[in-house]
């Protein structure tokens, strides 16, 4: 389990991560989503020791990572795919984390060909590597020690659809056997397949989280008018909250409420209907407002 309580981290004047929380429960995919800058990798790396917070704590099975004993056996992380030594081969670089971690070289041998690099890939160096190549090395060290916890950022990248295709089965796989798993990616398609639960990031603070079914059935109404300041005066009017949204304004109810409010004041819509749209559109109308702040 991931535990994230009140995390923050300030650089200067800038506030990368603003008081996050959110949890990874056993058995679950969770998908960590937001912009550019949104302070996903810096929360990531705080998870994982690699950055201090300013405020705040993170847990891998309830222990903050830097006093794990042995962090790789409970912990696998793929932050950074092309953070791996060229001059080794990809069975040297595993041997060496094996060797590190107390494990028995025939564990190398698994992992190479679960991720599809036994055999000749094996030997070659890691500088000869395609970035796909180096994603499914990358998952062989997270896996080398048979953790229970991933925690994985843009695995994707590089990976043809057969290799993306092949990456969510062995998710999906993980988190039913039990295991926990933090997947941020912009592969919004992707996420919405293999993922139970949705945190999504923006601005440095969580704009949204809960299970994915829940989130995606929740998108409100989403409504346009030829004066869009004269409907928003509309809905204020009858007690309705209005954000604005990439093609229009969302409304957090239901479509008829919104209708009649409009009605009501004699404002001509030209669209009104569900939000909907999957993950893409929740994830655009959520963290349009902060996408919005940071272009400015």
């Amino acid at each position: 389990m991931i535990g994230v309580e009140n995390l923050s981290k300030r650089y200067g004047r800038h506030q990368a991560v603003d008081d996050v929380s959110f949890r990874c429960e056993p058995g679950t995919v969770t998908g960590f989503l937001g912009p550019n800058g949104a302070g996903k990798s810096t929360t990531l790396r705080m998870i994982c020791g690699l950055t201090l917070p300013t405020a705040g704590r993170a847990t891998v099975g309830g222990r903050p990572y830097r006093e794990l004993e042995n962090p790789g056996r409970e912990i696998g992380v793929l932050l950074d795919a092309s953070a791996q030594h060229a001059g080794r081969t990809g069975r040297e670089a595993l041997g060496v984390a094996a060797q590190t971690m107390g494990l028995d070289r025939q564990e190398v041998a698994a992992k190479l060909e679960l991720v599809g690099l036994d055999g000749a890939a094996a030997k070659r160096r890691v500088r000869a590597y395609s970035l796909g190549m180096r994603q499914r090395l990358g998952l062989a060290l997270a896996l080398l020690g048979d953790p229970r916890v991933l925690i994985l950022d843009e695995p994707a990248n590089g990976l043809d659809p057969e290799g993306i295709f092949w990456m969510r089965g062995l998710l999906r796989d993980f988190a039913d056997r039990g295991g926990t798993v933090l997947l941020s990616s912009h592969l919004l398609r992707e996420v919405e397949a293999v993922a139970d639960r949705l945190v999504v990031i923006g601005g440095g603070r969580i704009v949204a989280q809960g299970d994915k079914t829940e989130l995606l059935a929740g998108n409100g109404t989403l409504v346009r008018a030829r004066d869009v300041e004269a409907l928003r005066r509309a809905l204020a009017a009858a007690g309705l909250t209005a954000r604005d949204a990439p093609d229009g304004l969302l409304v957090p109810t239901e479509t008829e409420a919104v209708g009649q409010a409009a009605a009501d004041a004699g404002v001509v819509l030209t669209e009104l209907r569900p939000a909907g749209g999957g993950l893409e559109q929740l994830f655009l109308t959520l963290t349009a407002e902060s996408t919005k702040e940071a272009g400015k």
